[in-house]
């Protein structure tokens, strides 16, 4: 090994083996294929802007309340002889039914007496008509001079008459109390009180309890100042919704009455009124809508012509992105002119068939390259070979 010639032979093989060794790394970088450039424009999901003729829907809440509300006073005096037994506080009770009855003997004892008088002011009637009759042809024997009203019995007969027609009166009126007697519903009705027993008695005038009427329940409820350039020109005799909500979801249909024609003080809102017909079903077999309850009404509003409708977290700020005819990103400030649920309704600022950006980008910007979503085609699986 201190031999030079052999230092020098194994420095020579040390060196080829290295310079053949730089060769071969070269040779095979040289037939590396070239890399393909990747696209890194973000992708974006689009959907194509479609204008329609949209109904608007207006929703508010409100309570149902009776239309009217009856407090029953007894109109003639006696002792309570019965009731209804449907006339109890929760007791339904139809137009015309007998609530409670009072005591008829003294009205049909009235009746009588008023009837007696009648028949003698009739008589005596009848008796002034024969004796004025008499005196006209006697009239014929006499001058004319000494005939006058008087002996003619004029005013004989013209009191005879307004005997029988204030006999006729009281007849009315005896008759009036005694119907007076049995005491009806006015309306179907729902009963609230009862204040009376039988057995009781009880004084004219004096309330005896309290009914509503559920021939037609009403629902007030408000509307804001931005729904109301919505509402129909014409609000009266409008359908309406009523949707009671709860266990069992039910909706009735309203009719629109009328506009209270105030606006509230406090909340700065108008009220209108829809009417519902037979709210406890009474006549139907539909479940009972209760006065108290608290319900959602839909009324149908104007219909907006040449409208989009969008998602609310398309837009922001007053401004929808949309990809435009070389795949860029471009905003666009559109007008929103109402809001329903989780939509926008936009009358301006896109067109007929934009592509509406629906997933955007972390951080647009303007003129931004991206690609969409369904032109992307998905790189083809390679499977690993082994040896």
């Amino acid at each position: 090994m201190n031999n030079p010639w052999i230092k020098f032979l194994m420095f020579v093989v040390v060196l080829v083996l290295g310079i053949g060794g730089m060769l071969a790394v070269g040779a095979s970088g040289e037939e590396d294929p070239e890399k393909a450039e990747v696209d890194t424009s973000p992708v974006v999901r689009i959907e194509h802007a479609e204008s329609m003729d949209y109904k608007v829907t207006i929703q508010s809440f409100g309570e149902v309340i009776p239309l009217e509300t009856t407090r029953l006073s007894a109109q003639v005096s006696g002792e309570v002889i019965s009731w209804n037994p449907k006339f109890i506080a929760g007791g339904l009770v139809k137009r015309g039914e007998i609530l409670f009855s009072i005591e008829k003997d003294t009205y049909e004892a009235a009746v009588l007496q008023a009837e007696a008088e009648l028949s003698q002011a009739q008589a005596a009637l009848i008796e002034e008509q024969a004796r004025a009759e008499v005196a006209k042809r006697e009239s014929k024997n006499i001058p004319a001079s000494q005939v006058s009203d008087l002996y003619l019995r004029k005013p004989q007969i013209l009191s005879a008459k307004a005997a029988v027609k204030s006999a006729e009166a009281r007849l009315k009126m005896a008759q009036r109390d005694l119907n007076n007697c049995d005491v009806a519903a006015p309306y179907n009705a729902l009963v609230i009180a009862r204040d009376i027993g039988t057995g009781e008695y009880v004084n004219r005038g004096a309330q005896v309890g309290v009914i509503n009427n559920i021939e037609t329940a009403e629902v007030r409820f408000s509307i804001a100042g931005f729904d109301t350039a919505f509402l129909p020109t014409i609000l009266a005799d409008q359908e309406a919704m009523v949707i009671n909500k709860g266990v069992k979801t039910f909706s009735r249909k309203g009719t629109i009455s009328r506009d209270i024609g105030i606006i509230d003080q406090s909340t700065r809102m108008s009220q209108i009124v829809v009417t519902i017909d037979d709210p406890y079903g009474l006549n139907a077999n539909t479940p009972a809508l209760k006065f108290g309850s608290y319900v959602e009404v839909n009324i149908e509003g104007q219909t907006l012509q040449n409208v989009y409708r969008l998602p609310q977290d398309l837009v922001t700020k007053n401004t929808v992105w949309v990809v435009d005819q070389d795949n860029k990103l471009q905003p666009r400030e559109v007008q929103v002119i109402r809001e329903e649920g989780s939509f926008f309704i936009i009358n301006s600022g896109i067109q007929h068939h934009d592509r509406i950006v629906m997933t955007l980008p972390e951080y647009p910007q303007k003129g931004m390259k991206v690609r969409i979503a369904s032109e992307v085609k998905e790189p083809p699986l390679v499977a690993n070979q082994s040896k």
